[in-house]
C-alpha cells in the first residue's frame, strides 16, 4: 500500500485549486479570477485500491503585507516540512514569488512533480523555454505542461504522484474525501460568492464565519456571519435596499445544496470588526492558527 501527502505550492492564482480539484475529482477548494482565493491550507483524499494520497491545497506565495498573510505563509511553510511529494504548479512567465520558498524546495531531498499549467492559452514556444528554465532550476523536478482547466494531462500527474508516493497504510479512512467539515465549506462558498460579486479591495477586507449548522432531516439550516473592517464596507456588502447580500444568499445557498446533496436554509449578517486582519485575536477566531 501506498499512501502520502502531495502538497501543493505556487503563486496566486496559478491554478492550485482548480488542478487539487481535478486530481482528486471534488469541488473542495474554491475557485474564483482573483488571486488570493485560497486562504486556508485545505485537504483532499483520494483513494485508490492500492494507494491513498493525501493533497494538500496551500494558499498562493505572498509577502506578507499583513498578519493573515502572516498565517497564509504560515500553513505554507507547515507544508514544506511535512510532504512527501511537492507539486509545485507554475504558469508562463511565472517565477515563485518568495524566494526563500523557492530555496527551501530546492534544498529539500523531496521528489518534485511541477506543473506548468493554462498551457491551452500559450504557445509551445514559450512552454519549451519555461521548461528549460525549470530544469535548470529545480534539476530533480519531473515537469509537466497541463490544463488544470481543461483537464489535459490531468491523468498524467496523477500517476506520476502515485509512483513517487512512499510505502505506507494509509492515513484516513477509505470513504473519507477530506478533512474539513461542512461548516468550513459553507464559509468558503459564501466567501466565493463575495469574491465574485464585489470588486477592488472589498473581498479581501471579508471573513466568513458560520455561527449555527443545524442539521435537520429534510433541511440544514445555517446561520452566517460576513465581517468586514469598516462600517462603509458593510453598506457595500448589503447593497441598495439589501440587494447585493440577496444576491450573494441565493447563489451561495444553492452551491451549498449541490454540494451537501440537501436543501439549505441560509441566513447572512454583516457585522464589522475593525481591522481583523492585523487582530491576532480575531485571526484565531477565524481558524489562522499556525501554533
Amino acid at each position: 500500500m501506498k499512501a502520502g501527502f502531495v502538497n501543493i505550492i505556487g503563486n496566486p492564482n496559478v491554478g492550485k485549486s482548480t488542478l487539487m480539484n481535478a486530481l482528486v475529482g471534488e469541488n473542495l477548494s474554491i475557485i474564483t479570477y482573483k488571486a488570493q482565493t485560497t486562504r486556508h491550507r485545505i485537504m483532499g483524499i483520494l483513494n485508490g485500491e492500492d494507494f491513498q494520497m493525501v493533497f494538500s491545497d496551500t494558499p498562493g506565495i505572498v509577502n506578507a503585507a499583513n498578519k493573515l498573510h502572516e498565517q497564509m505563509l504560515g500553513f505554507i511553510n507547515g507544508a514544506l516540512k511535512d510532504a512527501d511529494v511537492f507539486l509545485l504548479v507554475t504558469e508562463i512567465g511565472e517565477k515563485l514569488k518568495n524566494e526563500n520558498v523557492l530555496e527551501k524546495i530546492i534544498n529539500s531531498s523531496i521528489p518534485v512533480v511541477l506543473v506548468i499549467n493554462k498551457i491551452d492559452i500559450s504557445k509551445q514556444e514559450l512552454i519549451n523555454q519555461m521548461i528549460e528554465y525549470w530544469q535548470k532550476i529545480i534539476p530533480r523536478a519531473i515537469i509537466i505542461p497541463a490544463s488544470a482547466k481543461e483537464k489535459f494531462n490531468i491523468d498524467n500527474i496523477r500517476e506520476t504522484l502515485i509512483n513517487l508516493l512512499p510505502e505506507n497504510p494509509p492515513y484516513f479512512p477509505q470513504d473519507e474525501l477530506t478533512d474539513k467539515s461542512m461548516r468550513f465549506f459553507a464559509s468558503e462558498i459564501i466567501r466565493e460568492k463575495i469574491l465574485l460579486n464585489y470588486s477592488k479591495e472589498i473581498p479581501y477586507s471579508v471573513e466568513v464565519a458560520i455561527e449555527e449548522y443545524k442539521e435537520e432531516q429534510d433541511i440544514d439550516r445555517i446561520s452566517a456571519v460576513i465581517y468586514v473592517e469598516r462600517e462603509s464596507q458593510k453598506n457595500i456588502i448589503i447593497g441598495k435596499g439589501g440587494q447585493m447580500i440577496k444576491k450573494v444568499g441565493i447563489q451561495a445557498r444553492k452551491d451549498i445544496e449541490d454540494f451537501s446533496g440537501k436543501h439549505i436554509y441560509l441566513n447572512l449578517f454583516v457585522k464589522v470588526r475593525d481591522n481583523w486582519r492585523n487582530n491576532l485575536k480575531d485571526l484565531r477566531y477565524f481558524g489562522y492558527d499556525n501554533k
